[in-house]
């Protein structure tokens, strides 16, 4: 496996290509995707492509995916489907031009029966005709209207993965498929979460509005600074931590369901569409 990028690598793989938007992966969308498919970058993707649409990934057997997408319908909130595959086609036309579920997520995570067997940066090797791809909205997508509204994202500014943790928050259960939601968070003043609340509620295929804010207890988190899943980051005085539904919580849920074989994206690892991030909360809340 290639290992992940830092931030400084990321950002001295960028500014080559910062001709113009069309080459600019912080623009483009397309551009994103031809440096992860390339295999040039492995890492995080917040802050490529803002304001388009960045998915989580879910993919199993066929014999399985009914159950999972009435699963996610239950628990829009984590798991708000913007595209499927067919069985056995890894394209998503629904999303973008050439986007392929094979290739276009920087890396990838193996599970058999549960356990994590392996991290990848493509699927060609793996994919089988009986898959079915599932994109989760993220939200990443939400970030570029945030920024726009004067918050600042701790995370951009240090270069790292979004914070993720495991929740007391349970989700509704579905056949094999069952589990507790996970967060992100993004530290902020009482007064920009207010805003933020105002501003990500426009998205929810993004996962709307946060789920909780102010003490991390109180859903379960012990310790706001030992995240399950991304990176640490500082919370300065006067910040609160602000949480929204991660598109994480279906590779618990997976875990749990112990299928012979699912895949998803490394958190903090997206898949990136062609289409805006307004555009898809618009379609999928109609």
């Amino acid at each position: 496996m290639t290992p992940a990028n830092t931030g400084a690598e990321r950002s001295e793989m960028v500014q080559p290509l910062l001709r113009d938007g069309a080459d600019d992966p912080c623009v483009s969308p397309l551009a994103a995707r031809r440096l992860i498919r390339s295999g040039i970058h492995t890492g995080h993707t917040a802050g490529m492509a803002m304001g388009r649409l960045q998915g989580n990934l879910a993919i199993l057997p066929k014999d399985l995916a009914l159950e999972f997408a009435i699963f996610c319908h239950r628990n829009p909130k984590p798991c708000p489907v913007v595209a499927m595959t067919a069985p056995g086609d890894p394209m998503l036309p629904d999303i973008g031009v050439d986007v392929d579920i094979r290739t276009d997520a920087p890396q990838y995570n193996v599970y058999r029966h549960g356990e994590l067997d392996a991290q990848v940066t493509d699927l060609n090797d793996l994919w089988q005709d009986d898959f079915v791809g599932f994109v989760l909205g993220c939200s990443f997508s939400f970030e570029d209207a945030l920024v726009k509204a004067g918050i600042g994202l701790r995370h951009h500014q240090m270069e790292v993965t979004v914070p993720m943790y495991a929740t007391n928050i349970a989700c509704r259960p579905v056949g094999p498929f069952q589990g507790n939601t996970v967060c992100s968070m993004r530290p902020m003043t009482p007064k920009d979460a207010l805003r933020a609340i105002e501003v990500t509620s426009r998205f929810p295929a993004a996962h709307g509005a946060p789920l909780h804010f102010g003490d991390p207890a109180e859903i379960g988190i012990t310790d706001v600074m030992a995240p399950d899943w991304g990176d640490a980051v500082d919370i300065k005085a006067g910040e609160i931590p602000v949480f929204w539904a991660c598109g994480v919580t279906p590779q618990l849920v997976l875990q749990t369901a112990k299928p012979p074989i699912c895949i998803t994206h490394t958190p903090g690892a997206m898949l990136i569409g062609d289409q805006s991030s307004d555009a898809v909360s618009m379609r999928w809340s109609a």
